[in-house]
């Protein structure tokens, strides 16, 4: 099985990346480390390099040469042609405030997220900068197993309606390309966060509009947590992986420390 590891360089490497990455490289597949820098505004060289860095010094090492997300513009552009092929991709004007006014939050897990309702679908936006692009995702379930959560049934167009793929500066978003590039690279294992647990469905759905005919399987672990209701985060300077090793900490330490937070 191939799986992936997929930092986004948006800031240094910390303690719930290393959790992620020791349930990745503990699970006996050959692994692909993915800089995911799809976020032009957010990413920045300094943090890919810190995070090979740190990578390299905790000693987990990719299989695959190093793949980044900036660099597959093209195969982003030819997947929305397919989708377009179908009629399923129109561009969409609605700001955040017009979502937050039309849409209704729906819950995801330990959070709610806001259901895109439809109002750009037939209005005749051409996919051109200054619009966000939408993929159409129509009523149904998408059924899986986690293989830590056991059995998951998911419709997306309940969850969050049509999936924005291109933002209006001209950013691919998450969901997409993660969806598209799982595709392209043969991951067929998807280790992450429980938190992402609710992107499982549309993504499996985007995959399926694209040719994929078996999903991945998924397994989602546990999160390291700053209090009960807030997950760790990059700016938690504290758990970050440079400055626990200025403070001499080894990398046996710092695997142990992962790994016992979530226990």
């Amino acid at each position: 099985m191939i799986t992936r590891f997929a930092p986004a360089p948006t800031g240094w490497l910390h303690l719930g990346h290393v959790l992620n990455a020791e349930y990745v490289w503990g699970a006996g597949a050959e692994v692909m480390l993915r800089i995911e820098d799809h976020d032009r505004e957010r990413c920045r060289p300094e943090f890919e390099a810190g995070i090979l860095q740190d990578l390299d010094w905790l000693g987990y090492r990719a299989d695959f040469p190093l793949v980044r997300q900036s660099e597959r513009d093209a195969i982003y552009h030819e997947a929305v042609a397919a989708l377009a092929s179908q009629s399923l991709v129109y561009g969409c004007d609605c700001s955040r405030k017009d979502i937050e006014g039309r849409g209704a939050r729906r819950e995801a897990g330990v959070t709610s997220e806001l259901r895109y309702a439809g109002r750009c679908r037939d209005r005749g936006l051409a996919l051109m900068d200054g619009v966000g692009w939408r993929v159409r995702i129509d009523s149904g379930l998408e059924v899986f197993v986690d293989q830590r959560l056991g059995a998951q049934a998911q419709d997306p167009s309940e969850q969050c309606g049509d999936v924005l793929i291109r933002d209006r500066l001209g950013n691919w978003t998450y969901q997409f390309v993660a969806s598209v590039d799982d595709f392209r690279q043969g991951i067929d294992l998807v280790i992450r966060g429980e938190d992402l647990l609710a992107s499982t469905g549309r993504q499996i759905r985007i995959a399926r509009l694209l040719g994929r005919r078996d999903p991945a399987t998924f397994l989602h672990h546990p999160l390291l947590m700053k209090s009960p209701a807030q997950k760790l985060s990059k700016s938690d300077g504290d758990t970050g992986i440079r400055e626990l090793r200025a403070r001499g900490w080894t990398r046996e330490q710092v695997k142990a420390a992962a790994r016992s937070a979530c226990r």
